[in-house]
């Protein structure tokens, strides 16, 4: 980082679009005092549906962009892209501390109420070794039912979240499971913004994200490698995107003021 001291640098956040801004907000409250510098891949969104080769060189570009840009950690706000990147990308940066998001499973299945477990996810996250991994481990005193949701995230990234067509998108990919679920994993970062949207499908029942785990184990790493900022610091946010127009940066930051 040059001339830089240790503790300046940003902390990169990165998603395929808006979804990471949920896990943002976490980071923003768990670390006041960081420099976060958010970069949102919308001219590419959503990461979900695409290959995994297509997935890693994206994920990968933007890792060197960040690095590039002194970034001193980063989260990779996406499940999608730590399921076909985090590993590959830790052994290519040894040095940089990498911090993925995965789907809350074992909170939910630790929960209470955990018999039925419904986890809704991009096509990919779910097709993935990772993923069956994490399902067998925590799983095995629920029944876990893993539902890809196509075509969410992708209609989340335009905003407008209390349109009749989301909740009818909603109802056609998990209406089956109304009343039947103990709990819901949001296996995407896109989809806790429209948590009370399928609450009103499946019922009123706890919804499980990653952001604050996220956010917690963000904090071990900095504290572990030297790299927390003073609490002299003032934190600050940028944001950034692929597709980089004022509209664009605008709708980021009406998600970032959304309560999650």
């Amino acid at each position: 980082m040059g001339s830089m001291g240790q503790h300046e640098g940003w902390v990169g956040v990165f998603d395929s679009g808006v979804g990471g801004i949920s896990v943002l907000e976490h980071l923003v409250r768990e670390l006041p005092h960081e420099r976060f510098l958010f970069f949102g891949d919308s001219a590419n969104a959503p990461y979900g549906e695409k290959t995994d080769e297509e997935v890693m060189k994206l994920s990968r570009a933007i890792v060197e962009y960040m690095v590039h840009e002194g970034c001193k950690a980063i989260v990779i706000a996406c499940n999608t892209a730590t399921s076909v990147a985090a590993a590959t990308l830790r052994a290519e940066y040894p040095d940089l501390p990498i911090i993925g998001v995965e789907p809350a499973l074992k909170p939910a299945t630790l929960a209470p109420k955990h018999r039925r477990v419904l986890v809704m996810a991009t096509p990919v996250t779910l097709r993935l070794d990772k993923y069956h991994q994490l399902a067998a481990t925590w799983g095995s005193d629920s029944e876990v039912i893993s539902q890809p949701c196509p075509g969410l995230a992708a209609r989340i990234e335009h905003g407008n979240l209390d349109a009749p067509d989301l909740t009818e998108l909603i109802e056609r990919l998990v209406g089956q499971y109304a009343g039947t679920v103990d709990s819901v994993v949001l296996g995407c970062t896109h989809y806790p913004f429209v948590a009370r949207q399928i609450r009103s499908v499946v019922g009123d029942v706890p919804l499980f994200e990653s952001g604050a785990g996220t956010a917690r184990e963000l904090r071990r790493r900095l504290e572990e490698t030297g790299r927390l900022a003073p609490a002299s610091q003032e934190g600050t946010v940028e944001f950034r995107s692929s597709r980089n127009t004022p509209e664009e940066l605008a709708l980021y930051r009406w998600f970032f003021a959304q309560e999650v």
